[in-house]
């Protein structure tokens, strides 16, 4: 068999694997954006649906450097939701702490996809 026929499941693999995670980044991105702007508000089912794209593939991009990826959105998430839940009771107590808490956590997260988008557009991993 030729080195070029070898190669070519890689190839294919990688490049389904990119997909995947411009996917996840975009629904992740859109979510991220409306917890930003409040007169933007998509559902939390993207947000859901990228995660459970991302829990359903991960082991797909077992030891490639987009394993880093699927490890970050997912962390990602889960950060955001504990955080969230976290500061949930900001809301009922006083109203401006617990904007000013989630306000933060957005920002933080929509710069964690930004971030993680960029460096797979760039075909790099993320540090663990």
């Amino acid at each position: 068999m030729s080195p070029i026929v070898d190669v070519m499941p890689d190839l294919q693999r990688e490049r389904s694997l990119r997909n995947i995670g411009h996917i996840s980044y975009a629904l992740h991105a859109i979510v991220a954006v409306g917890a930003v702007l409040p007169a933007f508000q998509p559902t939390v089912l993207l947000l859901v649906a990228a995660f459970i794209l991302d829990l359903v593939k991960r082991n797909d991009a077992d030891g490639t450097w987009q394993e880093s990826h699927f490890r970050w959105r997912i962390r990602s998430v889960l950060w955001a939701a504990g955080l969230y839940l976290v500061t949930a009771p900001l809301w009922l107590l006083f109203f401006v702490p617990g904007w000013i808490a989630w306000g933060l956590i957005s920002i933080w997260f929509l710069y964690r996809v930004i971030r993680g988008w960029l460096a797979l557009a760039d075909g790099r991993p993320m540090p663990n």
